[in-house]
């Protein structure tokens, strides 16, 4: 399986890897959502699997973070990853970066819509919404941190891409 980019309903699309069935798994590129959050890690079936950008709708959407999730057993992105791909165009190298990346961009973007919105959301009056809300960290985390992580997701799943895969093992 070679690595692949394709358009769907707007957006660039990378495949990640077919399950055990042949379903292809693409995921989406991030996109700035309501003007205050990153929409990202979503991976997608389309009714034209081998070419979304012939389809006429999305056929299945869950999150890469389900990956996490496999049964009703937790796992690690990794693990998860490996279970639910069967066939990917991606090396064990490449796939601990994915993985590394994407949970350091949902840690971000946790982080980020906290200090947004001030609180975990329990109630509308958090005590100490005051010492939470930064903008200036909102700010590099959504227009600095956030888009480098996308960016370094791309050099690794984009096929015109050339990138280094050095964390090999995933030990840390």
């Amino acid at each position: 399986m070679k690595k692949r980019k394709s358009h769907a309903f707007g957006k660039d699309v990378y495949l990640l890897g077919a399950d055990s069935e042949g379903t292809l798994y693409w995921l989406e590129e991030p996109v700035w959502d309501c003007n205050w959050y990153w929409g990202f890690g979503y991976i997608e079936t389309y009714t034209n699997n081998r070419n979304p950008g012939n389809s006429s709708d999305i056929e299945s959407h869950e999150h890469f973070d389900g990956l996490k999730n496999i049964g009703n057993q937790r796992t690690n992105l990794h693990t998860g990853f490996l279970k639910k791909f069967t066939e990917t165009p991606l090396t064990d190298s490449e796939i601990w970066q994915l993985c590394e990346l994407m949970e350091s961009y949902y840690i971000c973007r946790d982080y980020s819509d906290f200090i947004f919105c001030t609180g975990a959301h329990y109630t509308g009056n958090n005590p100490v919404k005051d010492l939470i809300k930064n903008t200036t960290e909102y700010d590099r985390i959504n227009q600095v941190v956030l888009p480098e992580i996308f960016n370094e997701v791309r050099k690794i799943l984009d096929p015109e891409s050339e990138v280094s895969t050095s964390y090999v093992d995933g030990n840390r």
